[in-house]
């Protein structure tokens, strides 16, 4: 039997899954993703609220998978990027799209897609991927 997902766990990860949602510091301004609890710059004294990100950003980095992990064998080649976001904030992505057109300082928007499902017959999950603008 393959990987299975902690449907709780997906479920409690909702938000910053489906729509980059994080945390921003209302102290200092400092801004999370993914979301925290407390700043690490002004630690307790830090005030934390829910904030959306844009989804808009620019690749600073990237590698194409080739040699997937069990399971996602059927997506290769896909690409992995580090995205700088309008925000500043780096997260890591998946490029959908033509692996050959990606290149650092492309500009990418995100966009809801499916990331896996466990086995023929098992839950399907949905989150945030990236796509190329332009």
């Amino acid at each position: 039997m393959g990987h299975r997902s902690s449907i709780p766990l997906y479920w409690r990860l909702q938000k910053s899954k489906y729509n980059l949602v994080g945390t921003k510091c209302k102290t200092c301004g400092k801004l999370y993703f993914p979301p925290r609890q407390l700043c690490s710059e002004c630690r307790r004294k830090g005030e934390i609220e829910d904030f959306s990100f844009s989804g808009k950003g620019e690749i600073i980095s990237f590698t194409v998978i080739r040699a997937a992990p069990e399971g996602f064998e059927k997506y290769t080649p896909y690409a992995i990027a580090l995205i700088k976001l309008e925000e500043g904030e780096v997260i890591s992505g998946q490029i959908v799209g033509d692996v050959t057109k990606v290149e650092e300082g492309k500009k990418v928007k995100s966009v809801f897609r499916r990331m896996h499902e466990d086995g023929k017959d098992g839950v399907i999950f949905y989150g945030v991927k990236f796509q190329l603008v332009g």
